[in-house]
């Protein structure tokens, strides 16, 4: 296929630029469907007056289905999509990418989706779909699977799927919510995520930070106790990955603490911990859920975390987490390899 990419590239490589467009074109009409023109174009940064023609030959092609309500895909124009995305990820040189990162970062695994998040906010559903797609080769039997909060990982639990029969899924939060947005929050993932998978799932009532004498209190609540002992035991992790200031500022922090954070140069945050950009930690907040200790006990842990303002974000991360699977995005994909 590489070869003929490149005889390709040389012959006709205004057939390739075609392709991009009209797959572009099917791939946000299938996040987006059903979609009106206008809001088409301005999701590609295209004319209306250009798009037309785009959208009027890929309606004879029988790709697209043009009703009053929008435009959606048919399943001809499905599965069409499915199959050119193997194709444009090799025109894009992701493979590439995905093999130099995994090196670099020394982890097991690297998935990489076209896109740069921090441009085109949908790309945050290609990253959800992508990690479910691996989370599902890991899904056997029965299966706890902790899960933390985030718009990215709220992106993964929009594009879950039903599991196998045979599977016993049970989700739980890996942390307290933060006091942000419900639909971020941790318990709300956990529970869209076992709707969606058709499993079940336990909660964590608890805000994200406590006092000393509140949490002392709270791990010894049967309730809490037997919650966490689930949340200890998953076999299969799903995270996400912050920048330190912004998760600092969602959390509501106190000045003394942000300028903690600002002394000890952190760039990056997950499960509670502030990261340097040598991997160290240089600040944790007293929650009650899953520690960086208790991942050892996991046989499978997925980061998800896209966007070129991410890549310094991850990398730090990297330098201390545990060295798994990394879903990631193009944006972001580029700015690790060039800072690394």
């Amino acid at each position: 296929m590489n070869d003929l990419i490149e005889i390709q590239k040389k012959l006709l490589p205004d057939l390739l630029e075609v392709m991009r467009k009209r797959y572009s074109i099917l791939k946000i009409v299938r996040f987006h469907e059903p979609i009106g023109r206008r809001s088409l174009a301005i999701n590609l940064n295209m004319t209306e007056r250009v798009l037309r023609a785009e959208v009027s030959f890929l309606k004879d092609q029988g790709l697209l289905s043009i009703l009053p309500g929008g435009m959606s895909l048919t399943p001809d124009g499905l599965d069409v999509l499915e199959r050119l995305e193997v194709l444009m990820n090799e025109l894009a040189g992701l493979r590439v990418l995905e093999m130099k990162l995994r090196e670099n970062l020394n982890l097991s695994e690297v998935i990489i989706v076209p896109g740069d998040s921090d441009e085109d906010p949908w790309i945050k559903s290609e990253m959800g779909k992508a990690a479910v797609m691996r989370l599902k080769q890991e899904l056997t039997g029965n299966n706890v699977i902790a899960v933390t909060g985030g718009t990215t990982i709220a992106a993964v639990a929009e594009m879950m799927t039903p599991g196998n029969k045979d599977q016993d899924l049970l989700f739980v939060p890996a942390r307290g919510g933060l006091g942000e947005k419900v639909e971020n929050q941790a318990n709300t993932i956990c529970s869209t995520m076992a709707v969606k998978a058709r499993g079940e799932y336990r909660l964590l009532h608890l805000p994200d930070q406590l006092s000393k004498e509140t949490y002392l209190s709270l791990i010894e609540e049967p309730g809490v106790k037997e919650v966490m002992e689930l949340i200890r035991s998953a076999s299969i992790v799903i995270h996400g990955i912050g920048d330190a200031k912004t998760m600092a500022n969602r959390r509501n922090s106190s000045s003394a603490v942000l300028e903690k954070l600002e002394h000890e140069k952190a760039v990056a945050e997950a499960f509670g911990y502030y990261f340097d950009h040598h991997g160290e930690v240089v600040h944790r907040v007293r929650t009650i859920g899953l520690q960086l200790n208790d991942l050892k006990n996991s046989d499978f842990i997925m980061a998800v975390a896209g966007g070129a303002s991410k890549a310094e974000a991850i990398a730090a991360f990297m330098k201390h987490g545990p060295k798994k699977v990394l879903i990631t995005d193009e944006g972001a994909a580029n700015k690790l390899l060039a800072s690394l």
